[in-house]
């Protein structure tokens, strides 16, 4: 089951821990319904417990999955309801307890043989910039270090830009934009100065730090489950002078249901647009004097 982030332990899991636990808490009478939907979701916050003690899972994931766990659980919790109040017979209990059991590793088994092929999610922010596109590319192409995040999401862990470095000018030049847990590699592949900055990406660092207990620990979720595959960088004028400056991200996540995931993992990459683009905004519209002492001060670190 570990390194394995899909149906089977997103849905089967939860569903049937809700629905086992009902089944077996009210096995020899039948329990109301406040009382079943309240050991239904039980073992879920058990194993989310356990997985942080033994060191499976950090903070942050446990807390990104338990919303659907819980709903699952609960749906679970309301079919062991329905089924112990209508064929809860002292003939059928036991075969009802085993087909709850069997469940869940049969979910494991057909999802182990039909692996399906992870989509890809496009997420686009924008900001407008008080200058011309010309100023604003100097920024884009490479910018200075951030400030430390006040963002609640990066400070609990999730994994935030610092700086962007590049080697080389035009097609062909690499970029290295770092996050806090190592860098993205970033090669240009399209150069419109200053209208697009387009590059793929052939490195991804880890999306997070885990908040843990414990001094490190590494999920398998942390390699290559989530993968940026290409970004750009659109500078449009605007009839008042100004920039429309656009980021946008293509990525992939081998988790299930990808319905699910992709809205958490839209949430934090749009927080990362905006980090860098309300940081563009910033040294772009800075008094120049006080941009070249910034620089200076950097370079001299």
């Amino acid at each position: 089951m570990i390194g394995s982030y899909g149906w089977g332990l997103f849905v089967a899991l939860p569903f049937c821990l809700g629905l086992f636990s009902v089944l077996l808490h009210s096995y020899h009478q039948p329990r109301s319904f406040s009382e079943c939907i309240a050991v239904s979701v039980l073992p879920i916050f058990i194993l989310g417990f356990v997985l942080l003690v033994v060191a499976a899972e950090g903070v942050i994931c446990i807390a990104m999955a338990a919303p659907i766990a819980l709903m699952l659980a609960l749906l679970g919790g309301w079919l062991g309801f329905v089924i112990q109040g209508i064929h809860w017979g002292r003939n059928n209990r036991t075969a009802f307890l085993s087909v709850a059991i069997l469940l869940t590793p049969s979910f494991f088994s057909v999802e182990h043989f039909v692996r399906p092929q992870p989509g890809v999610f496009v997420v686009k922010s924008s900001i407008e910039v008080n200058a011309a596109p010309e100023k604003v590319w100097q920024q884009v192409v490479a910018f200075s270090e951030i400030p430390p995040p006040q963002e609640k999401i990066f400070r609990s862990g999730i994994a935030y830009p610092i700086r962007a470095e590049i080697a080389g000018h035009g097609p062909g030049a690499v970029r290295h934009c770092v996050f806090s847990t190592g860098p993205f590699v970033e090669p240009i592949t399209v150069w419109d100065e200053p209208h697009l900055l387009r590059f793929k990406v052939t490195a991804n660092p880890a999306p997070l730090n885990e908040l843990t207990p414990y001094k490190h620990i590494e999920p398998p979720h942390l390699h290559g489950y989530f993968e940026s595959h290409q970004g750009q960088f659109l500078l449009t004028q605007l009839p008042n002078g100004h920039t429309r400056l656009e980021g946008t991200t293509w990525y992939s996540h081998s988790m299930w249901p990808e319905q699910y995931w992709h809205l958490w993992s839209d949430y934090i990459i749009h927080n990362i647009h905006l980090r860098v683009l309300r940081h563009i905004k910033v040294q772009t519209e800075a008094d120049p004097v006080q941009a070249v002492a910034a620089r200076v001060s950097e370079s001299t670190r």
